[in-house]
Parts: C-alpha cells; sequence; structure tokens
C-alpha cells in the first residue's frame, strides 16, 4: 500500500521527462467561435475545469478569465489531454484556434485523489519521474515519488506519493485507487502488464468463433479425394487426437486431454518439449492453416485481412482501456464471462469451402487463446493474500458420431498464511459447459474442500433437469465409492445465476521499463 501525502520539496524533473505544454507544441480547436472575447494574438488565463476523451481526441472545457475579472467558458477539442485544474495561458490565433501553455505551477504535484473522478477500484498507471528516500518509520525505509500520471481524467498530471518500494527513475507502474490518499500496487513478477492483457483479450475474443463451426466443416472435407496428401492427413490428425468421452472418464485420460487442449502450448515450445505436439489441439489448428495458406490464391490476404481490422484500432482500443470506455471495456468483460458463447462465422448448411475453413481456423485459434488470456486476467491475488489460480480452455470431445466441444474452468484458491502452513487450505472450483443434441445445454459447477465435494447443475430443458435429478442418488453414490464426502447435490432448470461480480484488477509494477 503507497500513501499519498504532503510531499517536501523534490529535485527539478529533467524537462526530457515533464508533460509541458507551449503554445509552439500545443494548439486546439474550439468548438465555437470566440465571438470578440479574444483578438488575435490576446492572451489571457485560463483554466482546464472538465476533461473528456474521444474517439480520436479529447475534449476540453476551459473557464477563461479576461480582463477587469469577466470570466467565460469555452469548449476546445485537442490532440492531447490536459489534467482537470490545470492553469493555462490561451492565445488565440483566430476565431476558432487558441495556442495553449501551462502557467508556472500550474503543474504542482497531486497530494490527493478527488474519488469523485477516480473512484475506489479505478487502475491508474505512471511513470516514476523522482525519487527521494525518507526519514525510516520504524525500521522500514520509505520513499517520496514523484509520477506521471498517464491515463484517466488526470492523465499529464503529477501525482507525489510515498512508498517502501524503491522504484527505478522511469520505470511504470500500474495501481489501483483505494481511497483519497492510498494506492495498491504489486511488482511485475514476469506476467503481463493489465493494459496489455486487457487489450489483447478484447483483440482475440472480438475474433474469436465457436469450434462447431470449423469441425463440421472438417468431417464433411476429411473424405474429398481432390484434397492434397498433406492437407486430409492434416485433417485426419487434428480430428484423431480429439479425446473421445471414454477417455475424458479416467484420470489419466482426462490429465493427458487437458494438456493437449492447446492452453500449455507456448510452455512447451518455451521449454522444448515438441514430443506431445501432434496431440496438441492449438499446434494442429496451427499447422492446419500453414496447410491451407497454400492451397488458396489469396490465403494469406484473407487470414491478414481478419487480423488487419483489430490490428488497425489497437492504438483507439488501447485508450479506450486506458479510459475504461464501453466498447473495449464490454468486449474484455465478455471474455472474461464463463462460457464463452456460441458464435458462428456464418451459416454451414453447405458444404464448406478451403477459404471458409481457413477463416474458420483463425477465429478457432483466437477462441482458445481468449481462455488462455482469461485464465491470466483470473489469476491474482486478493486483498487477503490468497492466491487464485485459473485454467481455463475448450476440448472437442468425441462422442459416437458427434464433436462436442466441452469448456472447462478450473479454479484454485489458497488461502491461508504462507508462515503458517498449519492454516492453509486449498477450494477447487470446477466449471462445465458443453451441448448435447439429446439433452441441449448444461452447466455444472462443483467445489471440492476438505475433502468434500458439492455440485450443482443447470439443464435449459424441463425434460433434461427433470432426468438428471431422478439420477442424482446414483451420482452421489459413484461419488462416494470414490472416496468423497459429499454435499448438496442439486439440478435446476435455467442457467447458472451470474449477478454482479467484483472483477479485482491486477496491479504491477515493469521495473525493466
Amino acid at each position: 500500500m503507497s500513501e499519498i501525502s504532503s510531499p517536501r520539496p523534490l529535485p527539478a524533473t529533467p524537462p526530457a521527462v515533464r508533460p509541458a505544454v507551449s503554445a509552439a507544441d500545443l494548439a486546439v480547436r474550439l468548438l465555437q467561435p470566440l465571438d470578440g472575447l479574444l483578438a488575435a494574438g490576446e492572451s489571457a488565463k485560463a483554466e482546464v475545469i472538465a476533461l473528456k476523451e474521444q474517439a480520436q481526441s479529447f475534449q476540453l472545457l476551459l473557464k477563461l478569465t479576461l480582463a477587469g475579472g469577466r470570466q467565460a467558458t469555452l469548449q476546445a477539442e485537442s490532440p492531447r489531454p490536459l489534467a482537470q485544474g490545470s492553469a493555462l495561458l490561451v492565445t488565440a490565433l483566430s476565431d476558432t484556434r487558441l495556442a495553449l501553455a501551462l502557467q508556472a505551477g500550474g503543474d504542482k504535484p497531486l497530494t490527493s485523489l478527488d474519488l469523485q473522478q477516480l473512484p475506489p477500484g479505478t487502475l491508474v498507471q505512471g511513470k516514476v519521474l523522482s525519487r527521494e528516500p525518507l526519514p525510516p518509520q520504524g525500521a522500514q525505509a520509505v520513499y517520496r515519488l514523484l509520477v506521471n500520471l498517464l491515463n484517466t481524467p488526470l492523465a499529464g498530471r503529477q501525482l507525489a506519493l510515498d512508498s517502501p518500494l524503491a522504484l527505478p527513475l522511469g520505470s511504470l507502474l500500474s495501481a489501483q485507487v483505494q481511497g483519497s490518499q492510498s494506492l495498491n500496487f504489486l511488482p511485475l513478477s514476469g506476467r503481463l502488464d493489465q493494459l496489455v492483457l486487457g487489450q489483447q483479450l478484447a483483440a482475440q475474443h472480438n475474433r474469436q468463433a465457436s469450434l462447431e463451426g470449423l469441425l463440421k466443416g472438417l468431417q464433411g472435407l476429411a473424405g474429398k479425394a481432390e484434397l492434397s496428401g498433406e492437407l486430409r492427413s492434416g485433417i485426419e490428425r487434428l480430428l484423431g487426437a480429439l479425446p473421445d468421452s471414454a477417455q475424458l472418464s479416467t484420470a489419466k485420460g482426462l490429465a493427458q486431454a487437458l494438456e493437449g487442449s492447446g492452453v500449455l502450448l507456448e510452455a512447451k515450445l518455451l521449454q522444448g518439449q515438441t514430443a506431445a505436439l501432434p496431440q496438441d489441439l492449438k499446434a494442429n489448428l496451427l499447422r492446419l492453416i500453414a496447410q491451407l495458406l497454400p492451397q488458396l490464391p489469396g490465403g494469406a490476404a484473407t487470414l491478414a485481412g481478419l487480423q488487419g481490422a483489430m490490428g488497425q484500432a489497437l492504438p483507439a482500443l488501447a485508450r479506450q482501456m486506458l479510459g475504461g470506455l464501453s466498447p473495449a471495456g464490454a468486449a474484455r468483460q465478455q471474455a472474461l464471462g464463463f462460457p464463452l458463447p456460441s458464435r458462428l462465422l456464418q451459416n454451414l448448411d453447405g458444404e464448406a469451402d478451403l477459404e471458409t475453413l481457413l477463416k474458420l481456423a483463425a477465429a478457432a485459434v483466437s477462441r482458445l487463446q481468449t481462455h488462455q488470456l482469461s485464465s491470466l486476467a483470473q489469476t491474482q491475488v486478493d486483498a487477503n493474500g490468497n492466491l487464485l489460480t485459473t485454467w481455463q480452455l475448450e476440448l472437442p470431445m468425441r462422442h459416437q458420431q458427434e464433436l462436442i466441444p466441452l469448456q472447462i474452468k478450473l479454479q484454485r484458491e489458497d488461502s491461508g498464511k504462507a508462515d503458517k502452513p498449519e492454516h492453509k487450505e486449498t477450494l477447487w472450483r470446477v466449471e462445465l459447459a458443453f451441448d448435447l443434441d439429446h439433452l441441449g445445454p448444461l452447466q455444472v459447477r462443483a467445489q471440492l474442500l476438505r475433502g468434500s465435494l458439492s455440485s450443482q447443475l443447470w439443464a435449459e430443458r424441463a425434460d433434461t433437469a427433470h432426468l438428471i435429478g431422478a439420477e442424482l442418488g446414483n451420482l452421489r453414490e459413484r461419488l462416494q465409492a470414490a472416496g468423497l464426502e459429499v454435499g448438496e447435490l442439486a439440478c435446476s432448470q435455467g442457467l447458472p445465476p451470474q449477478g454482479p461480480k467484483t472483477t479485482l484488477e491486477q496491479r504491477w509494477v515493469d521495473e525493466t521499463a
């Protein structure tokens, strides 16, 4: 936890990193004419009283103090943010343009936060400009930091705060607002920064589509004689590596299927473990894409087109993520939901062609990556020091002639203090979602704590819910025979309740930036 307090004088900030604004480098366009308030070349004092982020710019509300003390407000459009409360000297360039310059002392460091602007839980990002040691408080060293804020309506302002961390000059930090004078941030542990993670999660979610369309198309093409031998063998390898219901009914078979789901592909490659790649779903999808590209004259352009639209929008997407605006934030929240909703790129009532398969395969890879990024985003340490680790994935399961995508979410919550192992407890949560033709959509939630298992099932069809309810006694007996203590088992018709959820934000400091 870092406290924000009244700072003592700090060393002068080098000009290279000051967020200074001068008339030479910032001109703004007025959204209404001056109407004689200022003639061209005349200057006046002004204050930024409101800031609103637009798609490609920032809208300012300026309060001008004119000769004789008369005041007026103007709306302007700026290419760069100016913090609310900034004191400016404005010079009229024309009836619709102003040049802005910060007045001396107009950018004094903040010593507290306005919780109406930055409510508790807001993620703020900044760059360390200076660090000064303070007299130690007990046995703990304390440092006075000057941080340049990079996001929120306060972007460009400087914040003075006290911290026990000796953050290097120039390092980037992400922190969560706890109160008007407290922030909470954690060191980076080799993981993605929150902004990059959220950005990629939203991008992959917008590209992804359900596996059903691809699997249906592959089944239709598997026996086609006109396919090249390499492509046919690639399709057969992908479909043949999918686990069946018998394999998933054993502990060993389930472990092998989870390992081959694609969620560990990058870790295997980093460690040089290539022997299991022929059984890895994501590796087989990437291999299929590589085999499809040469078969299509415009294959590379088709694949690039799928990714280019989002790639061009990433700068705006980054601003949206930093400002908490709705489009990227909504995609990110949808990607964090479980299960991922069914999403088909197009109706495949007819036979899929190779170009369609290429698009579906790329969308399937994005779906698996959405699961992976969602796992990262949900793996976090809460305010009590409990570690929540999440693994989320999707397994297409072979059941007779059907290929059924099975969505799985595993969570492990470790509570208690590390220095008191006898007080540590591990809570496991499992969520499943799948859709069987004869039963309809089903979802399962179960948790295991101290050897006791409880579970709740949901079926959208009334007859399925009645059937499962009649078999719960048999399920209880089988679980008890496996050595488990069984608590509540229930089945309901409908969907699991979602309700409001508190999403814990990760806070990291990147000391290598």
